[in-house]
């Protein structure tokens, strides 16, 4: 099975579903995810910088637990974003690539870019690896 076939399979949860958020591609070393502007946007019409989150948490934590693979769990323990831009249209693309993969911890970052290639949005994200208890 694919990284892609593996994260089309387990679902993304209702959340990032919720959003629009679709992956493109899926793998170890990198990840790469869509989500529409509209609908996901702040008052004044830009993206919502938390929106952005939900984008770079999705990439992370679903690419840290294909790293961890079975009977392993990849949870979320830290997480920061820079925003440099403002999306207002379209789409925009997260491409997450890890920075450290470990037996028991993963860093990951994913640069969120608009339509045009401009970043937006740089996002760091820790999670922490764990067995899944029977």
């Amino acid at each position: 099975m694919t990284g892609l076939e593996w994260a089309t399979h387990r679902g993304m949860g209702a959340l990032a579903e919720k959003m629009g958020i679709e992956f493109t591609e899926f793998s170890v070393e990198r990840a790469v995810a869509t989500m529409p502007v509209e609908g996901n946007t702040q008052p004044v019409g830009l993206l919502h910088g938390g929106a952005y989150v939900v984008l770079g948490e999705s990439l992370g934590s679903m690419a840290a637990n294909l790293h961890a693979g079975p009977g392993r769990l990849a949870v979320g323990v830290d997480i920061n974003a820079t925003h440099t831009r403002s999306a207002t249209s379209g789409f925009v693309t997260g491409v997450c690539t890890p920075v450290h993969l470990g037996r028991s911890m993963t860093v990951h970052e994913i640069a969120v870019s608009d339509e045009q290639g401009r970043r937006c949005s740089t996002i760091r994200i820790t999670n922490l690896i764990k067995s899944v208890d029977a």
